[in-house]
């Protein structure tokens, strides 16, 4: 019997510790898991401003980046409290000028705006589709906030939007047009906001 008894303990004790090692994996692979996708959630929760800036970089910072970066300020406004520059020369296919605004000299809102001057109405309806579509893999489904066409005047426009809320910061994509006889305008903008 007692030999009996201990064949057994020895095959629990075999059991227990062959298995302890598939336990071991197995929950170090689902520590992993909740580890990357805690990573994910946590990279996707936060949404910088492009560039490598940060929210709340000082106005100083910025400019010292921009010097770096060899663009150029071509206006500074006060706009209620806060502070807009517009800058031209920063280097991204298609990026015609960026809108920085500052609140008590903290960045606060990073405006892209994107003109292609040879550019048809179908290329820029297919450039819009392309971002908003990468961005509703990015960061979910977003909401249609805009999406009007005045004809009541002389000057045709026509305004689509998007919105995606990310953390703390409010991302915006809109396509504006305004056409005047044969005079066109036609932009896209991506807006980055701190909230």
């Amino acid at each position: 019997m007692r030999a009996m008894h201990r064949k057994m303990k020895n095959q629990a004790n075999c059991a227990l510790n062959c298995n302890s090692g598939a336990i071991r994996r197995a929950l170090s692979a689902r520590a992993i898991i909740l580890l990357l996708s805690a990573a994910r959630a946590y990279s996707v929760d936060e949404l910088l401003p492009p560039f490598g800036f940060r929210w709340n970089d000082s106005m100083a910072h910025v400019e010292a980046v921009l010097h770096g970066a060899k663009a150029k300020i071509t206006s500074r406004d006060k706009k209620e409290n806060r502070d807009v520059w517009t800058v031209e020369g920063l280097i991204h296919p298609g990026l015609k000028r960026t809108v920085f605004t500052f609140k008590q000299r903290a960045l606060v809102a990073v405006e892209l705006q994107y003109e292609y001057p040879d550019w048809s109405i179908e290329r820029y309806n297919q450039r819009m589709g392309e971002i908003r579509k990468y961005f509703d893999e990015k960061y979910g489904t977003g909401k249609l906030v805009s999406r009007s066409r005045d004809t009541d005047t002389d000057v045709v426009q026509t305004l689509v939007g998007y919105q995606w809320m990310v953390g703390a910061t409010m991302l915006e994509l809109f396509y504006f047009s305004a056409q005047h006889g044969p005079l066109l305008y036609r932009t896209i903008t991506v807006d980055y906001k701190a909230m």
